[in-house]
């Protein structure tokens, strides 16, 4: 009865097994699943939780062919490990191994790349309407994690489901949480539905009954049809999914594979759309991730027989910590400090803030756009100050609501755009590197990024007086924070860190760092840089630019976003603007492609973002007349 997972190559090789081998390799999968995460780090309890139910959808159902498709798919990984990718599981998450979201070039059993909540079921509608198109009979599972259900897109997918759709099956796999506990009116639509729980079964046979009686049977089962759904209503909340055109089953538990085998099988040829509600535990088979689903969410690498995490080389904070530290103190002096959040208290550091003051700390749920458009309405009367905190990656759901219910209004909202960097790991999905591109179109918005610690604080802090709508993009990297005091940053002016005369070394953020190591390379060839770090990106420090600009003829601008449209596209057209024509520029930044996994160093290495890759460039790009006057003191093009 054990190794069962090794002889696992493909998911048909499930259909041999019996019950109570299926149960054993759920158990296989899990310790799996926590052997290599306690290594690599990764979503672990969403994983852990999701295993029976995955096991059954392969043993039911013929993937490829039939199409399972993972919302958010931060709980794919029982999924790979049936897929034929056991054997690269191990490099989960790492440079060149396996994703850790769904990753269409990685398998032909994952359909759609999948980062961000709520997609699934439009995607899903999307699939079926292209199968039922082209006369395919494949069934469409979109899995649905009960927060998904606070994001609009599902809302508005569920608007769209028709009601003749068939081989449809969405399930909903509740495990009443998201990353931090599921909050607003669907988790409490979700809590009735557990505690009245209604058999389908009873009403689909009376209708069934009624419909085989002689020459009326067609009309009794339009009234028992009627009289079902009357019974529904009194005694569950089944007809909320209903009314969008499903017929709800359930609840059943998620964790029985006999129980599900059965009911996916009744369900299989349904001629009309079906939501299947599953009942699972995050985390489980680890009793400490069940006891602690939010820290063991997204975890870092921990002891394999305590499950406790490991400690951290460095006792440097991060950036986010640093950020929901200070916010709190500015919150204990001034009452007007408000802060929202579509569903990521803990990530973004606010589990104090929450607890100090838990009617001025607004999680709402999955909701990117809502959570920015009500932060709009707080800041109508601008009494109110409205920090956004939201990960630069899931601002990109919400462009519109920053367009026209912050920035055209010119209301004085904050959004502190956490992980505004490559996100390694998580891959191209969740790397924070867009965001400058989009808020730069966009007038009377403000967009900074401090290089440490000790400058997020003064930005934090000076933000509130510009009352001009204002991002502040930083990563979740350590970083420094001296004790110095905090002094007020006048909107728009950068700084210089080292005054060099040969070259102007433009650096945006933690990226400082980088310039400084690049200027000590530079230096063992006689090339003296000038450092700035300009702090603005819009509105842009072109007094200090300009004065620069005097002396130094040629530029290099370095930043971790998207090279097109980012700071140093910025720079490029402030140039053009203003008149330097003799001036030579490299930008250096994200390239134009999906950059994948891997470690952040990894990662940056491979697109030449590191201190080497930068100086042997530049090096390369100098122009002779510069190279001679290095070489020789003469007076150079500089």
């Amino acid at each position: 009865m054990r190794d069962i997972l090794n002889r696992i190559s493909q998911p048909s090789d499930l259909k041999s097994l019996s019950i109570q081998e299926l149960e054993f390799l759920s158990e296989e999968i899990r310790r799996r699943i926590i052997e290599v995460m306690s290594v690599n780090g990764g979503h672990l309890t969403s994983n852990l939780g999701i295993v029976e139910l995955t096991i059954a959808l392969h043993r039911v159902f013929e993937s490829p062919r039939d199409q399972l498709i993972f919302d958010v798919s931060h709980q794919s990984y029982p999924h790979k490990l049936l897929t034929g990718r056991a054997h690269l599981f191990s490099k989960t998450r790492q440079y060149k191994g396996l994703c850790g979201f769904s990753h269409p070039k990685e398998s032909p059993h994952d359909h759609f790349f999948c980062g961000h909540a709520g997609t699934a079921l439009s995607l899903g509608l999307g699939a079926a309407k292209s199968r039922d198109l082209s006369h395919g009979t494949a069934h469409i599972i979109p899995i649905l994690g009960d927060a998904s259900l606070t994001c609009g897109l599902t809302l508005e997918a569920l608007n769209n489901v028709p009601k003749n759709l068939n081989r449809f099956i969405t399930v909903l796999n509740d495990n009443a949480r998201s990353i931090s506990e599921s909050v607003g009116n669907i988790k409490n639509i979700l809590s009735r539905l557990l505690n009245n729980p209604t058999s389908n079964w009873i009403y689909r046979e009376i209708e069934e009954i009624l419909a085989k009686i002689p020459a009326c049977g067609s009309a009794l089962e339009k009234f028992g049809h009627k009289m079902t759904e009357s019974m529904k209503n009194l005694v569950s909340h089944a007809p909320f999914f209903e009314e969008f055109g499903f017929s709800y089953v359930g609840p059943i538990d998620g964790h029985d594979i006999a129980k599900l085998l059965t009911t996916l099988e009744a369900l299989k040829n349904s001629t009309r759309p079906v939501l299947l509600h599953v009942l699972t535990v995050k985390g489980k088979g680890m009793p400490i991730a069940i006891a602690n689903p939010i820290p063991y969410h997204g975890a870092r690498p921990f002891d394999l027989i305590s499950g406790k995490f490991l400690p951290s080389p460095s006792k440097l904070p991060t950036f986010p910590k640093i950020f929901g530290r200070h916010l709190l103190s500015m919150a204990e002096q001034n009452p007007n400090i408000i802060a929202i959040t579509p569903a990521m208290t803990a990530g973004s550091c606010l589990d104090d803030f929450q607890q100090r003051f838990p009617d001025r700390c607004h999680d709402v749920g999955i909701a990117e756009g809502h959570a920015v458009t009500f932060a709009g309405g707080l800041a109508s009367n601008r009494t109110k100050k409205v920090i956004v905190c939201i990960y630069a990656t899931f601002l990109q759901r919400a462009f519109d609501n920053v367009f026209q219910d912050v920035c055209m209004q010119d209301f004085p909202v904050i959004f502190a755009l956490d992980r505004a960097y490559i996100s390694g790991p998580d891959g191209c999905t969740h790397h924070g590197i867009y965001d400058i591109a989009f808020l730069n179109a966009m007038p009377n918005m403000v967009i900074a990024q401090p290089r440490n610690g000790h400058l997020l604080k003064e930005l934090l802090q000076s933000a509130l007086l510009w009352e001009k709508p204002t991002a502040i993009r930083y990563p979740n990297l350590e970083t420094e924070e001296p004790e110095i005091p905090l002094q007020y940053r006048t909107l728009g002016r950068g700084e210089v860190l080292v005054q060099g005369h040969s070259l102007l070394l433009i650096a945006l953020g933690h990226h400082c760092e980088t310039a400084l190591q690049v200027r000590d390379l530079l230096l063992l060839t006689g090339i003296d840089a000038t450092i700035v770090d300009p702090i603005f990106i819009k509105p842009l420090d072109t007094e200090l630019f300009n004065h620069q600009l005097l002396t130094h003829s040629f530029v290099v601008t370095i930043e971790e976003h998207a090279v097109n449209a980012g700071l140093g596209m910025i720079f490029n057209s402030f140039l053009v603007q203003n008149g330097w024509k003799e001036v030579e520029v490299l930008n250096f930044g994200i390239p134009d492609r999906f950059i994948q996994f891997g470690t952040n160093t990894e990662l940056l290495k491979e697109i030449g973002l590191d201190a080497q890759s930068i100086a042997s460039r530049i090096l390369q790009e100098w122009p002779q007349e510069n190279k001679r006057a290095v070489l020789t003191g003469e007076p150079g093009l500089c």
